[in-house]
């Protein structure tokens, strides 16, 4: 899927030029730098392209960051780059799989401690590379550990 993503970003940059949306192609473009950045920089362990999850995982990042920067701006009084910033967060999200609606979390979270056997807050990395190695694409790991401290009575 790695490559799907890959080709996904030079396709939706061909369209996105051919449409003279400058703001969608900067945005493409900005992830497409971050994305070879983050190739380069596996290279010395063996890697040639970074594999899915970890695509995921910077675009998450991405997002993260400029959440906080739009933050920030807005508390600074600057609404026109709290925008620009919102902006590019919507285009990074587009490339994101869905997430897992609360229910949904809820209900992996009570079978991620059901198989890991999880009996104590003291377990709670257990329960959490259960949910990380079956719903790393689809759940945010944030948001999560709350909900996993919460069943294990924390």
């Amino acid at each position: 899927m790695a490559d799907d993503l890959r080709t996904r970003f030079t396709a939706e940059l061909k369209t996105a030029m051919l449409a003279k949306d400058a703001a969608r192609t900067s945005g493409i473009r900005m992830i497409t730098a971050k994305l070879k950045d983050a190739d380069i920089a596996a290279r010395p362990s063996g890697v040639d392209k970074i594999p899915d999850d970890q695509i995921i995982s910077m675009l998450r990042g991405m997002v993260k960051s400029r959440t906080e920067s739009a933050t920030m701006y807005r508390q600074g009084n600057r609404p026109e780059l709290a925008e620009k910033e919102e902006a590019e967060i919507a285009i990074i999200e587009s490339f994101l799989p869905q997430q897992m609606d609360e229910a949904a979390m809820q209900a992996a979270v009570t079978a991620a401690v059901a198989e890991s056997g999880a009996a104590s807050v003291k377990d709670m990395g257990k329960v959490m590379a259960v949910l990380r190695a079956k719903h790393a694409a689809s759940l945010d790991m944030a948001k999560a550990g709350p909900l996993v401290k919460a069943a294990l009575g924390g």
